[in-house]
C-alpha cells in the first residue's frame, strides 16, 4: 500500500462528492426541484421511470439560462445563489453549487434551458464526469433536467439502492415536501406513466389538505418577537404510526429537524396516546441571520441561533391551537374547577331504567324528560347513561354524542389542577389523619427527592423511615382518593422520565397522574344534573377532546353519517 498523501484525480473528487450530495434518486430530484424554485418557476413537472433510477425528468418554466451559463451550471462551487460569503443570509434552497456536477459525475445527464426573449434554447450533456461541449436547440422557456442511468459510473453504489418501488416512494415524500412549502407553484409528479398528483396554484390550505388528505385541521398563528409561526394542526384525535404526517417548512425550506421535532413532540404531549404521532403542516419564518442552513450536505437539518426561543414559538401555537373545548374554537377559556359530583347512590331519580341486552341491569338508564338540544352546545343534551359510564346526548343537528365519563372528568381536572399551579400552586386539603404509605425503598426515595415539586400540585409528603412516606395533605381539587395508588403511580411515572427531564415535563405527567385519581369511574351513576355539567364543561374546557393519556372522551355521529349506516342517504 502506498501511504505517500497525494491529490485525488477531479474525477473521484466529483464521485466522492456525489455521494455525500446524491444517495439516492430522491436526493437528485429534490436537489434539480430546488433548483427550479430557485429560478422563479410557476410550474413544475418532475416524470420518473424505475424510481428515478432509469429516468428522471424535471421541467419548469423558470428563468433559465443562455449557454454561457449551463457551461459554468455544470462546474463545482458555481452558484448564481450568493450575493456574498458570509453564508449568513441565505434565501435561497440552493446555495453551494455541487448537486448538478454531483449528479453528473454519477449519472448521465442531460441540461436544456432557454430564458426569457432567448431567440433559440441550449443544451449541455455530462456523463460519469465527461462534459459535452454546449450546442444550441430548440426547447421551451425554462429549464428540463434529463437524469439517466443513476450510479452508472459508481456500480458500488447503485448496489446498495432498494427496489424501485421503494426508491419511488422516496422521490414522491420529498416532490410531496417540497410542493407543500411552495403551494403557489404549480406542481405534477409522473411516475411509470401514472401521474400521482397534479397540483395547481394554491392556497397554502388547499394545497396542505390536497397533499396530506386531511382538512380537518386546526390553524396555527402565532408570533415571539421576529418569529413567526402558522400553518395547520390536526386535532389530538388525528394521529399516524409514524411522524411522515408532520411537515416542516423554515423560510421556505422543507426540514427534517430535531428541535422541531421535539417541539411538536412536547406540545402533543400530554393530549395524545403514546407512541402516536400528530399531523401537522408548519411554516415558520425568521430572519435569515437567525439561521444557519449550511450544516448538512442535503440541507434537511438546521442550526438555530436561539434553539429555546424557536422551540417555545412552536410549542406555544401548537397548544394554543390545541387548547379548545370539545366542538368549539381554539380560543383559550379560564379555566374554572371541576366538577363537583355528588355521593353515589343506589338509584338516580328521575331516570327509567331498561335492561339491554348485554350487562347486567340496570345496563341503560333513560332520561324520561330529556331537555331539547340547545344548538350553542356543540356537545347536545344527555338523554341517557350507558353501562353507569357512557353519557348519550343528541345535539341539535341531529347527532349522536357519546361521551366516555371518566376520561372527560379526567381532562377536565387536568386542565384545572394546571390552572392552579400556573397560577401560583394548587390548593392543598389537609387529612385529618395522616396516612403512612409503604413503598419500595426506591419509590419512596424517589417520590421525596421531589417533594418541593409535588408540594406545588398540593401534594404533601415528608418521609417516615426507610420505605415509607406520611402523606400529610392532598391537593383539594381530588376530593378524597386513596393516596396509596396515587403515589404509587406517582413514582412510576417520576422513574420513567427520569433525572435528565426537564421539571415541566415531569410536573405535566404528575398532574396528568394526579387527574387519572382525582375523576369520577367508570360504573358511576350520574344525575342528570351532573351528565349536562358534564357536557357543558367540557365545551369550554381546553383540549377535552382527549383524556389526559391521548385517548378520545367523547365520540359523535352526525345525522348524516348515522343515515349512511342504516342506508338512508
Amino acid at each position: 500500500m502506498d501511504s505517500r498523501i497525494r491529490l485525488l484525480p477531479e474525477a473521484t473528487v466529483n464521485r466522492i462528492a456525489a455521494g455525500e450530495v446524491i444517495e439516492r434518486p430522491a436526493a437528485a430530484v429534490k436537489e434539480l426541484v430546488e433548483n427550479a424554485l430557485d429560478a422563479g418557476a410557476r410550474r413544475i413537472t418532475v416524470a420518473l421511470e424505475d424510481g428515478g433510477i432509469a429516468r428522471m425528468d424535471v421541467t419548469d418554466d423558470g428563468h433559465g439560462m443562455n449557454a454561457a451559463e449551463l457551461a459554468l451550471a455544470i462546474e463545482r462551487h458555481a452558484t448564481s445563489k450568493l450575493a456574498d460569503e458570509s453564508l449568513t443570509r441565505i434565501a435561497t434552497l440552493g446555495f453551494r453549487g455541487e448537486a448538478l456536477p454531483s449528479i453528473g459525475a454519477a449519472a448521465r445527464l442531460s441540461l436544456t434551458s432557454r430564458p426569457a426573449r432567448a431567440d433559440h434554447a441550449s443544451v449541455i450533456a455530462v456523463e460519469g464526469g465527461r462534459v459535452a461541449a454546449v450546442r444550441p436547440c430548440a426547447g421551451a422557456y425554462g429549464t428540463r433536467a434529463v437524469v439517466r442511468d443513476l450510479f452508472f459510473a459508481t456500480p458500488a453504489r447503485r448496489k446498495f439502492l432498494r427496489h424501485p418501488r421503494t426508491e419511488a416512494e422516496h422521490a414522491e415524500a420529498a416532490v410531496r415536501r417540497l410542493a407543500l412549502a411552495a403551494p403557489a407553484v404549480a406542481f405534477r409528479l409522473e411516475c411509470d406513466g401514472r401521474t400521482l398528483f397534479d397540483l395547481p396554484e394554491q392556497q397554502r390550505r388547499a394545497r396542505v389538505a390536497a397533499l396530506l388528505g386531511e382538512d380537518a385541521l386546526l390553524d396555527v398563528l402565532h408570533e415571539r418577537d421576529t418569529l413567526q409561526l402558522a400553518g395547520f394542526a390536526g386535532p389530538p384525535s388525528l394521529t399516524r404510526a409514524t411522524a411522515a404526517a408532520q411537515h416542516l417548512v423554515v423560510n421556505g425550506r422543507p426540514v427534517i429537524d430535531p428541535v422541531l421535532r421535539g417541539a411538536v413532540r412536547a406540545a402533543y404531549r400530554d393530549v395524545i396516546a403514546a407512541g402516536r404521532h400528530p399531523v401537522v403542516a408548519l411554516f415558520i419564518d425568521l430572519p435569515p441571520a437567525e439561521l444557519d442552513v449550511n450544516v448538512h450536505p442535503a440541507k434537511t437539518e438546521l442550526r438555530f441561533r436561539d434553539p429555546a426561543a424557536v422551540r417555545a414559538l412552536v410549542v406555544g401555537g401548537l397548544r394554543r391551537a390545541l387548547a379548545a373545548g370539545a366542538g368549539v374554537s381554539a380560543a383559550r377559556p379560564s379555566v374554572r374547577p371541576p366538577l363537583a359530583f355528588a355521593p353515589a347512590r343506589p338509584r338516580a331519580p328521575g331516570f327509567a331504567e331498561t335492561t339491554l341486552p348485554f350487562g347486567d341491569p340496570p345496563s341503560a338508564r333513560v332520561l324520561p324528560d330529556a331537555p331539547p338540544p340547545d344548538p350553542a352546545h356543540p356537545l347536545g343534551a344527555p338523554v341517557a347513561q350507558v353501562l353507569d359510564t357512557y353519557v348519550i346526548a343528541v345535539a341539535a343537528d341531529g347527532g349522536l354524542v357519546l361521551v366516555d365519563q371518566h376520561a372527560a372528568h379526567e381532562r377536565l381536572t387536568h386542565e384545572a389542577l394546571r390552572e392552579e399551579m400556573l397560577a401560583g400552586g394548587v390548593k392543598a386539603q389537609p387529612l385529618l389523619i395522616p396516612a403512612v404509605i409503604d413503598l419500595p425503598p426506591q419509590d419512596a426515595e424517589r417520590l421525596l427527592q421531589h417533594a418541593g415539586a409535588l408540594a406545588a400540585l398540593g401534594l404533601d409528603i415528608e418521609s417516615f423511615g426507610r420505605g415509607a412516606v406520611l402523606v400529610r395533605g392532598m391537593p383539594a381539587i381530588l376530593g378524597t382518593p386513596d393516596p396509596k395508588p396515587l403515589l404509587r403511580d406517582l413514582a412510576d411515572e417520576l422513574a420513567e422520565f427520569g433525572d435528565g427531564t426537564a421539571l415541566n415535563a415531569r410536573l405535566d405527567a404528575a398532574i396528568a397522574r394526579m387527574a387519572c385519581h382525582g375523576s369520577i369511574r367508570a360504573g358511576r351513576r350520574l344525575t342528570q344534573a351532573e351528565m349536562d355539567a358534564l357536557l357543558r364543561r367540557m365545551e369550554t374546557t381546553p383540549r377535552a377532546a382527549t383524556c389526559s393519556h391521548g385517548r378520545p372522551t367523547f365520540l359523535k355521529l352526525a345525522r348524516a353519517e348515522i343515515e349512511r349506516l342504516f342506508g338512508r342517504s
